[in-house]
């Protein structure tokens, strides 16, 4: 059987320990953010997902934030 990566697939759902990679922090802070809702997820049974699009969103959110909190000072 194929893999997403060899068929060209996006998957649109990624493990924390993926989201941990891409942000580039550990697992234990992917889970920390989950946990305070502050990084959305989306639980599918037992499994602890973030979406590939809401990851993104995310960030883009922290980098305004971030950018506004610059030009306060």
């Amino acid at each position: 059987m194929l893999s997403s990566e060899e068929v060209g697939v996006e998957r649109k759902l990624l493990k924390l320990s993926e989201v941990g990679q891409v942000l580039g922090i550990g697992r234990s802070m992917v889970y920390e953010l989950v946990a305070r809702g502050e990084l959305p997820s989306v639980r599918i049974g037992r499994c602890i997902r973030v979406s590939s699009e809401s990851l993104e969103k995310w960030v883009k959110e922290r980098e305004t934030a971030e950018l506004k909190g610059n030009t306060d000072g």
